[in-house]
Parts: C-alpha cells; sequence; structure tokens
C-alpha cells in the first residue's frame, strides 16, 4: 500500500510540474492581471487624475443619455456603468460605425473626461482575453485555469509533508530555498488559490463545456438566453424617431422597486427610436452571487413594461460562484485580502516556474530547451510586470488630444512585454534579470513624478481623495521591491564567483 501511495504521488508530481510548465507563463500573465484588477476602479480614478467631478448616480446616468443623445446618434444601444464610492465617471459603451467605444464620462456634465484610457479595463480584460480576438483568447485562458486548477489538486496529492513544511523556509539553498517559498505561497492561501481557480474556470462554463447547451438549443443561441434570462424585454426597433423621457424617475422608480438598494447598470436598447428599451440593474455590491434583478421601461413613455428578479437555485448557485470570482462585493479589508491572495497565486506560479529550471541545474547542465525555459521565464516573470509599468507611464506622458490614445497605451504597454522578451532571450540570464528589474523599479518610481504626477498628488491630497497617494505609494514600494531583487541576484552571482575562485586556489 506504501508503495501504490509513493507511485502515485510520483505520478502526481510528474503531472504537477508538467501542467504548470506548459502553461505556466500564460498563468502568470492571468493570475498578474486578475490581482491588478481587483482595484480596477481605483486603477481608472489613478489613470484619470483630472476627473475630479461627482455627483450621484441618477444625476450622472442623465447627464451621461443627454451627451450620448447628442454625440452618439444612430447607436443601437448604450450601456452605462454608474458612479459608485470607488469610481467617479460613468462607465460607458456604445456602437459607432460598426464598432464599439469605451469612454468614461464625466458625471456631471456628460462628457468624456480629458484623459482618454482605458484605466483598470486594460488588465481586467487581459486576466481573461490576453488581448487575443474572441473566441482565442478565453479559449486560451480556459485551459490555463484548467491547468491551474490540475496543478493545485496534483500539488496537494504530490507533497505528503505539504503543511509542515510550510512552516520551513531555508534561505540560500538554492532549490531548498525556491521550493519552501514555492510550497508556503501555494499552501498559505490554497483555498483562496481553489475557489478563484474553479470560479473562473466555471465563468467560462458556456465556452469550455458547451454541451448542454448545443444538447437542448443547436445553434440557436438566442433562444438559450431567452430562457436564461425570461423576464428581459426585448423588442425590435420601429424605425420610428422618438425622444427618450427624462431617465432620473425611471432611475428611481426602479430603486424603489429594489426595495432601496441602489442600481448599477443601465442599459438602452435602439435610443431614439420609437420602441427604445430603458433597463436597469440592481447592484450586487451588498451581496455575494451576482442576482440579476432589473426593470424595463419603454423608452418615450417612461412607464413600466417588466420587472424581473431570478429566484431559480440553479442560477442563483452559478451567481455567488460568479460574484465570488468576481468580487465586487468585498468590502476594502476583504478587497486587500483578495489582493494578496492573487499576489501569492501570481509569485507562486512564478517561483514553480523558476524552481524547474534550478532543480535541472543543480543536477547536470541545462539542456538547449531547458536554457530557452530560463530565458522566457526571465522575459515573462519580469518583462510583464515592466509592461504594466510602461503602460501607467504611457497614460502621464502621451498628449491627451492624441487620436485614439487609449489604443496607444495599450500599443506601448505590448510593445514593451516584446521588447523584454526579446532581450531576455538575447542577453545571459545572469544579466537579463538585474536588467529587466532594474527597468521595472526606474518605471515604477517615475510613473507618480512623470507627466505632472506631483502635481496631481497635492490637488488629490487637497480634495481628500486618497487613491493617488495609495497608487502612489504602492509603485514605490513595488519600486524598492524590484531593486531588493536586483541586489540579491547581483550579490549571489558575486557570491558564486568569489565560491569558485576559493575552490580554483585550493
Amino acid at each position: 500500500m506504501s508503495a501504490i501511495r509513493e507511485g502515485t504521488r510520483q505520478v502526481m508530481a510528474w503531472l504537477h510540474g508538467w501542467t504548470g510548465l506548459m502553461l505556466g507563463w500564460v498563468l502568470f500573465v492571468m493570475c498578474l492581471a486578475g490581482t491588478m484588477s481587483v482595484f480596477k476602479p481605483e486603477i481608472g480614478r489613478w489613470m484619470r487624475p483630472e476627473a475630479t467631478a461627482s455627483a450621484d448616480r441618477v444625476q450622472a446616468i442623465a447627464a451621461a443619455t443627454t451627451w450620448l443623445a447628442s454625440d452618439a446618434r444612430g447607436s443601437t444601444g448604450w450601456y452605462l456603468t454608474a458612479p459608485d464610492d470607488r469610481a467617479n465617471t460613468v462607465e460607458a459603451t456604445y456602437d459607432s460605425g460598426g464598432d464599439y467605444v469605451a469612454r468614461a464620462l464625466d458625471p456631471v456634465s456628460g462628457a468624456p473626461v480629458a484623459r482618454e484610457t482605458l484605466g483598470g479595463e486594460f488588465f481586467y480584460r487581459l486576466h481573461f482575453e490576453l488581448q487575443l480576438p474572441f473566441p482565442w483568447g478565453r479559449w486560451l485562458a480556459s485551459i490555463a485555469a484548467l491547468a491551474m486548477l490540475t496543478a493545485l489538486v496534483t500539488g496537494i496529492i504530490a507533497h505528503r509533508r505539504i503543511f509542515r513544511d510550510f512552516f520551513t523556509f531555508r534561505p540560500r539553498k538554492g532549490q531548498r530555498s525556491w521550493l519552501d517559498a514555492h510550497n508556503a505561497l501555494g499552501v498559505l492561501a490554497m483555498p483562496f488559490h481553489l475557489m478563484i481557480t474553479f470560479s473562473g474556470l466555471l465563468t467560462l462554463a458556456s465556452l469550455n463545456m458547451p454541451w448542454g447547451i448545443v444538447a437542448n438549443y443547436g445553434s440557436d443561441l438566442a433562444a438559450a438566453y431567452r430562457d436564461l434570462t425570461p423576464g428581459a424585454v426585448d423588442r425590435p426597433a420601429a424605425k420610428r424617431a422618438a425622444a427618450l423621457a427624462p431617465i432620473a424617475p425611471m432611475l428611481r422608480e426602479a430603486e424603489r422597486r429594489f426595495g432601496g438598494a441602489p442600481f448599477s447598470r443601465v442599459a438602452i436598447a435602439n435610443p431614439g427610436d420609437a420602441a427604445s428599451v430603458v433597463t436597469v440593474y440592481r447592484s450586487d455590491a451588498a451581496q455575494i452571487g451576482a442576482t440579476v434583478a432589473e426593470v424595463s421601461f419603454d423608452g418615450p413613455s417612461g412607464r413600466v413594461i417588466g420587472a424581473w428578479s431570478e429566484a431559480r437555485p440553479a442560477v442563483r448557485s452559478y451567481a455567488v460562484i460568479y460574484g465570488l470570482h468576481m468580487g465586487r462585493f468585498a468590502n476594502g479589508v476583504l478587497r486587500w485580502l483578495y489582493f494578496l491572495g492573487g499576489a501569492m497565486l501570481t509569485l507562486a506560479v512564478a517561483s514553480g516556474m523558476i524552481l524547474w529550471v534550478v532543480k535541472r541545474r543543480e543536477r547536470a547542465p541545462l539542456s538547449l530547451a531547458n536554457r530557452i525555459v530560463e530565458r522566457l521565464n526571465v522575459g515573462i516573470i519580469a518583462g510583464v510586470p515592466v509592461a504594466f509599468a510602461a503602460y501607467l507611464c504611457a497614460n502621464r506622458l502621451l498628449p491627451l488630444g492624441l487620436a485614439d490614445r487609449a489604443q496607444q497605451e495599450v500599443t506601448i504597454a505590448l510593445g514593451t512585454a516584446g521588447l523584454a522578451l526579446l532581450a531576455a532571450l538575447a542577453v545571459p540570464p545572469r544579466l537579463a534579470w538585474p536588467l529587466l528589474l532594474g527597468v521595472l523599479a526606474l518605471l515604477c518610481l517615475a510613473a507618480p513624478v512623470v507627466g505632472g504626477g506631483l502635481t496631481y498628488l497635492s490637488q488629490a491630497l487637497a480634495r481628500g481623495d486618497f487613491v493617488l497617494p495609495v497608487t502612489d505609494a504602492l509603485l514605490v514600494a513595488a519600486a524598492l521591491a524590484a531593486s531588493v531583487c536586483v541586489r540579491t541576484v547581483t550579490r549571489r552571482r558575486t557570491d558564486v564567483r568569489r565560491t569558485a575562485r576559493a575552490r580554483a586556489i585550493a
């Protein structure tokens, strides 16, 4: 029996290592971007420092619809997210000339804010779309999530002393140090890691497990959607122009029907048409489950034409799992715990990838394949954070009136990631690690300062807004951490050379 258990652990260890290796770099990007997404609204505020106006959600949506009515004519739909205690702009998406446009609108004037940027939305989309076209990015993210779940489960089975070794850390011991760090990072937040991985996989269930939908509906996805949201009002455009009724009374009526709970999103189908529909969705910020509750209004008259709240147990169970992954319910402390858990998962992935190389180097000279893995580790683990820091610096440095400014920020981030990867492939790892980590430290120090950053900081402190100061402090902390890593890497290389010289003399 003991031999069987040991054989099982060996198989699990093999599977754990290879699943982590094959998709480890994708998982690192997903985990790091997902960790950043915990503070998506706050990142958006940091990246729009000129947006300082405030208004309640009803006034903000009313102002946004007024601007859209004059500047987004011909659109088939407006999709608005109201400001709250974390976000101070209206997030608007609408179609224009066949393309969907995303804008952050001022809550008072309703016009786009001065600084066009995706803000934290870039990290959120990168987390599950990986900057790839639909559906390929989501497919890859789904496969990576399945690999992560496999790695977590096999890691638990393979490590027979996983909890005892959690309390052990032996610095400067090569492979043993990396293994201790990997174990500690994985075990301390293991329940969170399992929850966030499983729930993330389930959010893409219609893509990675479509057989139930196909078996019941074939290719008729519209019918599947109607059954999933039976209370939604969906009617075709009348092709006759009609102005939208004042939206503020509709929003207040929706909140009354929600039992006083606030709304979070508003969708306006066929605006400017006689058959336009205004749908108001209840906020789920005060509950774990992303439970659907909505009220629909006739656009031209403002009368209620539909109201619905999800009550089916299966759908509500899914909503709880989805809500756990999104974490919109989390208050300040719990939000930081989400961030910490995501950071530990990111570091666990990174340490596992490094451990793969360290383990094989200590046994024998690295093969060509493992030397490539080592350089890819440098390019991804150090290069992706460099790209994220470059994204933040680009936000401060690009001219406000630059055409397609938001996409230019993303292009700079992706271009920086490509350059970092090329540098890691061209430069020996002993030089590439301190080089890229040093660049990361410089960019993190520059982001709060360049482009008038100190002015924005002083203005934020004067009005009592602590989002900018806290974000700046975190960037400085990241710079210090990267500097410590540079010092550690260079000192370790120096110690290795000294030891080699001493052995040669002896």
